[in-house]
C-alpha cells in the first residue's frame, strides 16, 4: 500500500496556462520527490489595455508519493 499527499501550488506564465501548470510541477519537483499527477484546479488570466492576455495563472494541486 501506498501513501499520497497533495499539496496546492499556484504558478503563471507570460505564455499560455500550459506552460503555468508546466512551471509549477518543475519548481515543486525541485523540493517534492515522487510527483505522481498534477491536477488543474483554477485557471485564470491578466489581460492588459489592448486586450491582450499578458499573465495566464493556474492554481494546481500536486500529488506525491509519501515514502
Amino acid at each position: 500500500m501506498s501513501v499520497h499527499k497533495t499539496v496546492e501550488i499556484s504558478a503563471e506564465s507570460a505564455k499560455s496556462w500550459s506552460d503555468a501548470t508546466e512551471e509549477a510541477v518543475k519548481e515543486a519537483a525541485k523540493t517534492i520527490k515522487g510527483i505522481r499527477s498534477v491536477w488543474i484546479k483554477d485557471m485564470s488570466g491578466e489581460v492588459g489595455d489592448d486586450g491582450e492576455i499578458t499573465k495566464y495563472r493556474v492554481n494546481c494541486k500536486i500529488t506525491f508519493e509519501v515514502k
